[in-house]
């Protein structure tokens, strides 16, 4: 398509020439016959499909990543689908995963998440608003659940689940700060016995979790039956599968399962299914998308949301550890604007330019660099142009990138598609190719909870250490002892700094992290440290997205982004 400026994402979206979709699931190899259509340029690729892909050999895996996230902004999935663009551009056949839009900061502060300018994946405003329900099927099942726990109270309680005790809460795909806390089964007897309650997001469940770690439809079952919903008067836990919700769960989102497929604006391939945020929950895509995209090309370019002590931690630690990956190359994405965010120029100050502000700033940077490199993966620097920059503000980016062991290149993917990133296509390229990647998890499985916390804290957020009171302690000691102990960890925590205060920006050293709850993910596999003051729902911002979102006069989609 004829590249424009001064168009919003959603203009060139709606321009954008789309192919038909059986004709991009085409270039992969995929037959009609095994797709599950939603219109013209959406479909499900269908499970006897993703089943029988399982001899083919693996493409290489490269994550996206980035620095602490900033008012500023730094464009992490508008780089992986420039990236994915330019590695075609370059001959090598790739394929992109990525994450759905929660609708949550859809209409709160994001706006739209489907990249941006001309890296972006079409449909935009389908893929943003519903696109084929997966979220709706992950909340039905999710609050089926909670239904049938009240049911089962209501209705006797042979399983003696004690009210007090019941951990799973409901969930909802919208920022909804006046569902955190509630209380339900108000209005009489008929309506079951009164407790205390609560939402979260929807992509913050447990059952987001589990859809995204799922291997087949078998070991969806079996992890929604592992779930602990809470405890019995004896404090014995009590499992979905006691309450024979695991069938009618799976039922709910069998359909769901099955991975999406839609197109980049240069009709390239893209994987986009499952949505947990990476700040309280695990924030990447599903093993079964990336499975299947890694059979079917040559590289497959995926990213994990917010920066790298976040997604790309839990990327590495979560994912990659259960799902057996072996990712062969990151790329940090970094801008000017950011960078001077955290070397303390405040969000009305980033146009002129202030190299000393940038090089400060570049300690953030400098932080995800060294953290990326304990895993033992190579890594390249994106550094996402914007307009406003200068050549002296790149350089110094590009100096202290190379002083730390990584290459910066400086894209345009935003303005120019994947021509404009294709310098970085061929870095990430020549990594792959070197072979250097020695992929490891940070901990061991036998390494206990509490050290594991430990070890993200002091290794990753340069932390003295963890403190957590005596309730929390014993926690971690009653789910080592019940033998949970070979579980990795979910860090909740706030995005915008290395510490559990967001306004910390840089890389701040010797403080220490702070741990509020313990959540076990029976299901999922995995233990939810909830640290500092994160919320497992977030609120909607004194001037939310939705006031800017509407229908033009000819029933067209404005104000997405």
């Amino acid at each position: 398509m004829a590249k424009q400026s001064g168009l919003t994402d959603i203009e060139i979206a709606s321009a954008a020439s789309m192919l038909p979709i059986q004709d991009v699931a085409g270039k992969l190899g995929i037959e009609s016959k095994h797709l599950y259509q939603f219109g013209h340029h959406k479909a499900k690729v269908t499970r006897d499909f993703t089943d029988g892909v399982g001899q083919r050999p693996d493409g290489k895996l490269v994550l996206v990543t980035a620095i602490s996230p900033t008012p500023a902004g730094e464009g992490k999935t508008t780089t992986t689908i420039g990236l994915g663009d330019a590695l075609n551009r370059i001959g090598k056949q790739t394929v992109m995963c990525l994450r759905e839009p929660s609708l949550g900061p859809c209409f709160g502060v994001k706006g739209g998440a489907a990249g941006g300018g001309y890296a972006q994946v079409v449909p935009m405003e389908d893929i943003n608003l519903h696109f084929t329900g997966d979220f709706h099927a992950i909340g039905a099942a999710n609050n089926l659940l909670a239904a049938m726990i009240d049911n089962h109270i209501n209705w006797g309680n042979p399983l003696d689940i004690d009210s007090r005790r019941i951990s799973w809460r409901r969930v909802v795909d919208m920022n909804d700060r006046a569902l955190r806390q509630i209380v339900c089964s108000l209005g009489g007897v008929g309506n079951g016995y009164v407790r205390e309650d609560g939402f979260d997001i929807t992509v913050a469940s447990e059952v987001m979790a589990i859809f995204c770690l799922a291997t087949n439809l078998e070991d969806l079952q079996r992890r929604l039956g592992n779930i602990i919903i809470g405890y019995n008067h004896d404090r014995k836990p009590i499992t979905a599968r006691e309450l024979k919700a695991d069938g009618a769960m799976t039922v709910l989102l069998k359909d769901a399962f099955m991975p999406n497929l839609v197109q980049t604006l240069e009709n390239n391939p893209v994987f986009i299914h499952g949505g947990p945020f990476a700040n309280i929950a695990h924030g990447c895509n599903s093993v079964i998308a990336t499975k299947t995209a890694l059979k079917l090309a040559d590289y497959v370019v995926t990213e994990a949301g917010f920066g790298a002590d976040l997604g790309a931690e839990k990327f590495f630690d979560i994912k990659c550890r259960k799902a057996g990956l072996k990712p062969a190359a990151a790329v940090i994405v970094a801008t000017v604007r950011a960078l001077k965010m955290h070397g303390g120029v405040d969000l009305k100050g980033l146009g002129p330019e202030n190299v000393e502000a940038v090089r400060h700033g570049c300690d953030n940077l400098i932080r995800h660099i060294r953290n990326v490199k304990t895993f033992g993966v190579p890594v390249v620097v994106c550094i996402n142009r914007f307009g406003g920059d200068t050549d002296a503000e790149h350089a110094a980016i590009q100096e202290i990138s190379a002083e730390n062991g990584a290459t910066a290149i400086v894209c345009s993917h935003w303005a120019d598609g994947g021509e404009g990133a294709e310098a970085l296509a061929q870095a990430v390229s020549d990594l792959v190719e070197g072979g250097t990647s020695q992929f490891a998890p940070l901990y061991s499985d036998d390494m206990p909870l509490w050290d594991k916390v430990k070890s993200i804290a002091t290794h990753l957020y340069h932390a003295d250490g963890i403190i957590a009171d005596k309730k929390v302690r014993a926690q971690f000691a009653q789910y080592q002892e019940a033998g949970y102990g070979h579980f990795p960890v979910c860090m909740a925590k706030t995005q915008y700094s290395f510490s559990t205060d967001p306004n910390l920006k840089g890389a701040p050293s010797n403080h220490v992290v702070p741990i509020r709850e313990l959540r076990l993910a029976g299901g999922s596999e995995f233990l939810v440290v909830v640290c500092g003051d994160i919320m497992t729902m977030p609120g909607l911002p004194k001037e939310p997205a939705a006031n800017r979102i509407g229908l033009d006069a000819q029933g067209n989609v404005v104000g997405l982004f």
